[in-house]
């Protein structure tokens, strides 16, 4: 079954790993001068008016982004009650463009593209490997990861709510570090929509786990 989930993993996160594996081949390593305070101000070469509180966003949601749809995907072949498919396949509409969007800012930024949870998955290692990524914001440890991957049918809705929620609660206070802190329009446009959209879900889920 272990392995039978990674071939699906890959094969339903390809259009992502792809566009992170383009976006590293053509990154030079980036502008050390931009490693600056989060309100310096950086032009990138297509016009973009940065700072590094936006490039932090990116590269720190990316893999976050990237945990939630990994998060997602376990729940695809699981026989789940509506309300919770409703929020699956709400993750997974939202995110998939958001990592898609913020890997094209770093590229046009010359910024390095962070690895996510998703490439060790393609790669054929455990999908439960986060690494350093653990230390993130509401980011789910390995063995998190791995629990949820063998929870039963009857456990997983609650422990997989449960843990979404964490995980929401994670990517709002980075997001609002971004609002505060950011430059770049676009950034703090998609910070305040993961704000609003993913206090919206951590409030259905939690209405959801109340009924339990």
């Amino acid at each position: 079954m272990h392995r039978t989930t990674l071939r699906r993993l890959a094969s339903a996160t390809g259009a992502i790993t792809l566009a992170l594996s383009l976006a590293a081949c053509g990154d030079d390593g980036g502008d050390g001068d931009a490693k600056q305070r989060p309100t310096a101000v950086e032009t990138a070469r297509n016009g973009d008016v940065f700072n590094q509180a936006d490039v932090d966003f990116a590269t720190a949601m990316i893999p976050h982004h990237a945990q939630a749809l990994q998060m997602a995907l376990l729940a695809q072949d699981r026989p789940l009650p509506p309300e919770v498919r409703t929020l699956v396949d709400q993750v997974q509409a939202a995110q998939t463009p958001e990592v898609e969007t913020m890997t094209t800012w770093l590229t046009d930024w010359d910024q390095d593209i962070p690895a996510t949870s998703m490439d060790h998955a393609n790669a054929g290692h455990d999908m439960g490997d986060t690494g350093e990524m653990e230390g993130m914001e509401g980011m789910m440890s390995g063995t998190a990861m791995a629990e949820l991957e063998d929870a039963s049918d009857e456990a997983f809705p609650k422990l997989w709510m449960t843990m979404m929620i964490e995980h929401h609660e994670g990517a709002i206070t980075m997001a609002r570090t971004e609002q505060e802190d950011g430059r770049f329009p676009d950034a703090v446009a998609l910070a305040r929509a993961i704000v609003d959209g993913q206090a919206a879900e951590i409030a259905t889920m939690k209405a959801l786990l109340g009924q339990q």
